[in-house]
């Protein structure tokens, strides 16, 4: 059995994969998280730039919050990054999980930016 990096590798390998054959030309939301912080941004992989991005660093959430890495940080960092998206007028965009489950925070940041306006 394999190691558990390489397992995450695995599933992000296929998931990247798979999003490459659906959507050439969309943004992509791309989501990474540690053990005390999760991240999000969206990217233009056409031109290779980061366009917008939100994260759990941000004042305005570790302000609100003494611990970073719980699921109602995520739904924050989620609307945020919808919100940023939407004034740069983007609101089509493709959900890139990386190698991370569907569950837990991952779930409720995407959740959360579907709720403030992204559509994917």
């Amino acid at each position: 059995m394999g190691s558990s990096l390489s397992l995450h590798n695995k599933r992000k390998q296929r998931n990247r994969k798979a999003l490459k054959k659906k959507s050439y030309g969309k943004l992509r939301l791309s989501v990474f998280r540690s053990g005390r912080h999760i991240y999000g941004q969206i990217i233009d992989d056409v031109n290779g730039i980061t366009i917008t991005a939100a994260s759990s660093l941000e004042s305005i959430v570790k302000k609100q919050f003494k611990n970073c890495g719980t699921k109602e940080v995520a739904t924050v960092v989620g609307r945020l990054i919808a919100e940023k998206a939407l004034k740069k007028g983007i609101k089509n965009v493709v959900f890139d999980r990386g190698g991370y489950v569907y569950h837990g925070r991952v779930k409720n940041l995407a959740d959360a930016a579907r709720d403030g306006g992204l559509i994917f």
